[in-house]
This record gives structure tokens, C-alpha cells and sequence, in this order.
């Protein structure tokens, strides 16, 4: 399955595919909140392309348990500038995550390539036609509210990323640019975190490109015991073995290590 994304081709399946995280935010669960410095994101998202990756992902509204919500106009504020610079000079798909349609069609007025929904469609489906219109990848996570599963986790999970995929290819996004993500860290335990990691493999039945995040997040944290930023080793772990389990592209912050990580562990797959 091969795509095109902002003009770049990602063949499916050849090797695993490295997404840099840049958040632009003062309250990022991982430390690296660049707050309102369009400078320092730019900086920030052009040293990572330098560094390998393949594509780049530009956040204004922190997901971490307990974050503060901000207004569409604030998160705006925050990436179109961010959004506007990298896609102009970074030579590498920009993406924005955000589930809000005025935050989205702001950023794609911008530039961005690819839509990054931590909602999975449930909260925003009218990102499904903008992604079609404007030739966007999109990205459709799992998310709950709550840790509760009426029966067994990856089922559910599938279950809700079937609907989501039907909604976006209704809407005319075609398959090879739509991404899947299991949510690892969105209404989940640490313990139903780790079932998810072990049944990855899982999610290829929906024959679509799977993205994974594990990059710092607290089921490591919480395992380890160990703070945010010592979470290195336990990510490149976590970021190996999803790939060994299928995983196409990998969100993270460390992109020159990590980029290591899946050259290693492509040459296993």
C-alpha cells in the first residue's frame, strides 16, 4: 500500500516510518512544551528532519490527564505559525493534532498535510470530509472516556477503529491515508496499556497503516518507576517491539535515538 502525503511517498510496510513530536504548548505531560516560541518549535521540528523524520507532528493542546482545555482560537494561535514555517521549510509532511475542525482547517490553510484526530472522528467527523477535500493522511485514534471495557479491550478497540475507518473512506479519504492508532495512554490503564502493546499484531485485520506513541508516557513511567525524563530506555523497548509487531510509523520526541531504534529493529522485522 503506498500513499502520498504533502507530495512524499510512504510505502506501507517497507520500513517504519518516524513521526517527531512538537508540542507547542507550556503544560506537555513530557517536559517538552515549547509554549508560544514559534522560533524554538521551528528550531525544534527542522533539527528532528535533520535527525531522520519523516514527518512532523505540531500539538497546541495538551491530552495529559487532567489538562487544562483551551479555546480553538488559543490552540490556533499556538500552530498555524508553527504549522505555516515547517511546511514551508522543513521538506517533510506536517501534521496537526487536534480533534477540533476550526483548529484543523486552520492548520491546512497553513500547510499541514495530515490530520492527527486523538478522537478517532467520534468528536470532530467533519474532519473526515476536510481530509478528503484537501488530500490529507488522517490518523484515527481510539479514545475512550473512562477505563471501563464492556468486553475483551482489543476487540473494543477494533471495534471503534472499524467505525472510524468506514466514516473516513465514506467520506472520500482513500485507505492508504488513513492511519490507525490503538490510543496507548487514552482511557486506559497502565496494565490494559501493556495488553494493548502485547496484541498489536492484532489491529493488521483492519488492513490499515498502524501508528503507535509510547515515546515517555507513564505506563513506562509507572513500571520503571521512574519520572518523564527517564524514560528513554523504557521507550526505545516499547518502540522495538511494536514494530517487531507491526507498527508502520512511531511517535516520538527523540528522533535521532529512536530513528536508531527502528533501523535495528526493521533489519529483525
Amino acid at each position: 500500500m503506498i500513499a502520498d502525503i504533502g507530495g512524499h511517498r510512504f510505502e506501507w510496510g517497507s520500513r517504519t516510518y518516524v513521526m517527531g513530536i512538537i508540542n507547542v504548548t507550556p503544560d506537555s505531560f513530557s517536559g517538552d512544551g515549547l509554549g508560544s516560541d514559534v522560533d524554538l518549535a521551528v528550531a525544534q521540528g527542522l533539527r528532528m528532519v535533520r535527525e531522520g523524520a519523516d514527518m512532523l507532528d505540531v500539538g497546541g493542546e495538551s491530552t495529559r490527564p487532567g489538562h487544562q482545555p483551551i479555546s480553538s482560537a488559543e490552540e490556533i494561535a499556538r500552530t498555524e505559525p508553527v504549522v505555516a514555517r515547517l511546511a514551508h521549510e522543513a521538506g517533510v509532511p506536517v501534521s496537526i493534532d487536534t480533534y477540533k475542525l476550526d483548529v484543523a482547517e486552520a492548520a491546512v490553510a497553513a500547510g499541514a498535510a495530515m490530520l492527527n484526530d486523538v478522537w478517532g472522528l467520534t468528536r470532530s467527523p467533519e474532519l473526515a470530509q476536510l481530509a478528503a477535500t484537501n488530500s490529507c493522511a488522517l490518523v484515527l485514534m481510539h479514545n475512550q472516556d473512562g477505563t471501563e471495557y464492556a468486553g475483551d479491550l482489543m476487540d473494543e478497540i477494533k471495534r471503534f477503529l472499524r467505525a472510524s475507518i468506514d466514516r473516513a473512506v465514506q467520506a472520500g479519504v482513500p485507505r492508504e491515508r488513513v492511519l490507525i492508532d490503538p490510543g496507548i495512554g487514552f482511557g486506559k490503564t497502565a496494565e490494559q496499556n501493556w495488553v494493548v502493546m502485547r496484541r498489536i499484531v492484532e489491529l493488521r485485520e483492519l488492513a490499515q497503516p498502524i501508528l503507535i506513541g509510547t515515546s515517555r508516557k507513564s505506563f513506562i513511567g509507572k513500571l520503571l518507576d521512574l519520572p518523564v525524563d527517564d524514560r528513554f530506555e523504557g521507550t526505545a523497548a516499547t518502540t522495538t517491539a511494536a514494530i517487531l509487531r507491526g507498527a508502520d510509523v512511531v511517535r516520538v520526541h527523540d528522533v535521532r535515538e529512536m530513528m536508531r531504534v527502528a533501523r535495528v529493529a526493521d533489519q529483525m522485522r
